[in-house]
């Protein structure tokens, strides 16, 4: 069969180039740092690739759009000097180019799953299995890791990298692994957000929840409801000017999260936190009157009218723009902390709501609060507190867990951290390690589970420093949680394995908290 070659030269020519920057790096570990730890692992401590020019990525001749941009995704990861232009086709076989790193993907092996995937690496070259392009992505970060730290260096470098041989054979546990960025109280630009995303790829992330809305303000362009943004968008906590995402914006964070095999969840929460709509549109009140701005972090004192024609009208309008946008299955609706309605005008809501998110073909999502009402199959709790979900699980329903005092990215990781909260935990990083999905909530068995995601509240945090300083390395942890089996995960290893990726972590320039309880090589 026919092959598609990523041939790459570095080619400097011209006496305006600037010499190649030159970083050596170490030799390879004899222990691996894989984080997730993976299924099955055999790796020799004596026996190298080594990558260098010379080296190919192969993918067969004719395949999906999706797995020839992972091997380009593959190229510019080992090569970042590497042009457009640089890249050759051919149909010589792998054998006749000497070194390659080939991506097959083989439908039919169904002990991979969705995202597994097999690699096998000799001394002369490496063959990545997967029957499905996300797979192949997942291993591609297995690759990177295996790799020394200086392929995350992003100056033009003149180097050789290699890799320990061996074979490794790698399935998810849950099929949710996420992250949710609060967006609302403090606004991240898009470029910002992608340096999350690339983040999260690393440590095979799949889901990243953007918290859209809130009471301090609203962060995404709905066009029949111009005045969300440009009043509702205006300010963040402590004051001062918002932001939000234009309709292109957005849809360019989806794409650039899908590249990466990642899905973006949009929540935009009611019928609580929802002061900046309010403030933007009077008639969601009951009295008509629209509230003033607020930049302050108390919660529960804002509710939507929900009895009101114009509330469902409102709703109708921002959800199927945002679908619209949003090619991924799931619409969250938050649903938490509401003080203001009767439960019985709670519960109408979120049953109408259902009915409006389902009619524009998305599974809804929302917090704990949302378990008594007459959910639909396929509709998601999202657990936050160690009650309440039990009663969706009973009924066959599935919940991502998100326990605030293990899992919650904002908490303080001890009474000396300058950026967080403390109100439902300290959580260290052995804190947001050492726990078990499948047992954290009684009555929930792990059938009942979709997977894990960490939330990062931003009461706190006004730029990417002070949001990287609170994930890292908490997210990191929280990707094994996810990924890897219970008996494959220990404490000790796992704060070693961490430790080894100081240096990855500063070479692409992660703000990442330094805890005492790891021994970071620096």
């Amino acid at each position: 069969m026919n092959k598609t070659l990523f041939g790459i030269a570095l080619v400097i020519g011209g006496a305006t180039q600037p010499p190649p920057l030159v970083i050596e790096p170490a030799p390879a570990p004899p222990l691996h740092s894989i984080i997730p730890v993976p299924a099955a692992i055999a790796l020799s401590v004596t026996e190298q690739l080594v990558i260098d020019s010379g080296t190919f990525v192969v993918v067969d001749r004719g395949v999906s759009p999706e797995v020839k941009a992972v091997g380009q995704y593959l190229v510019q990861m080992l090569w970042p000097s590497a042009s457009p232009n640089l890249v050759n086709w051919s149909g010589d076989q792998p054998a006749r180019v000497g070194k390659h790193i080939r991506l097959i993907v083989e439908t039919g092996r169904l002990e991979l799953g969705d995202e597994g995937y097999d690699l096998g690496i000799r001394s002369d070259g490496v063959t990545l299995r997967a029957r499905t392009p996300a797979g192949l992505f997942h291993g591609v970060q297995t690759i990177r890791q295996l790799l020394p730290h200086s392929v995350e260096h992003p100056a033009m470098v003149d180097r050789k990298l290699w890799l320990p041989t061996g074979n490794i054979t790698d399935t998810p546990r849950f099929e949710w692994r996420g992250m949710m960025l609060d967006v609302s109280r403090h606004f991240l630009p898009p470029a910002d957000v992608k340096k999350f995303v690339d983040a999260m790829a690393l440590y095979k992330l799949n889901r990243l929840h953007l918290h859209l809305s809130d009471d301090q303000g609203w962060r995404i362009e709905i066009k029949s409801r111009p005045k969300l943004t440009a009043i509702g968008g205006s300010t963040k906590v402590g004051g001062g000017p918002g932001g939000f995402y234009t309709q292109e914006e957005y849809r360019n964070l989806v794409a650039y999260a899908a590249s990466r095999f990642i899905t973006v969840v949009p929540e935009i929460d009611m019928p609580a936190h929802t002061n900046a709509a309010l403030a933007s549109y009077p008639e969601l009140n009951c009295d008509k009157i629209a509230p003033p701005l607020y930049t302050g972090i108390s919660v529960g004192f804002s509710a939507l009218c929900v009895d009101s024609a114009a509330v469902l009208r409102f709703v109708k309008d921002v959800v199927r723009e945002i679908s619209a946008m949003t090619p991924g299955n799931y619409f969250h609706v938050g649903g938490d902390e509401v003080k203001k309605l009767t439960h019985a005008q709670y519960i109408r809501f979120i049953e109408s709501v259902q009915q409006v998110v389902n009619a524009n073909e998305k599974r809804m999502i929302g917090w704990a609060e949302i378990s008594p009402a007459a959910l639909v199959p396929g509709t998601i709790v999202q657990n936050w507190i160690r009650d309440s979900s039990f009663v969706h699980a009973a009924r066959g329903g599935k919940i991502i867990i998100s326990p605030s005092t293990r899992a919650y990215l904002d908490m303080k990781y001890d009474s000396t951290t300058i950026l967080g909260q403390n109100w439902a935990a300290y959580i260290e990083v052995k804190d947001a390690y050492d726990w078990d999905p499948a047992t954290f909530i009684p009555g929930v068995p792990e059938a009942s589970i979709l997977g894990v995601e960490g939330p990062l509240w931003s009461e706190t945090t006004m730029t990417r420093e002070d949001y990287e300083l609170l994930a890292f390395p908490r997210l990191i942890a929280l990707a094994e949680v996810g990924w890897s089996q219970s008996a494959l995960r220990k404490w000790e290893d796992f704060r070693i394995r961490l430790g080894a990726h100081a240096k990855r972590q500063a070479a692409l320039g992660l703000n990442f908290y330094r805890s005492s309880q790891v021994p970071w090589v620096h």
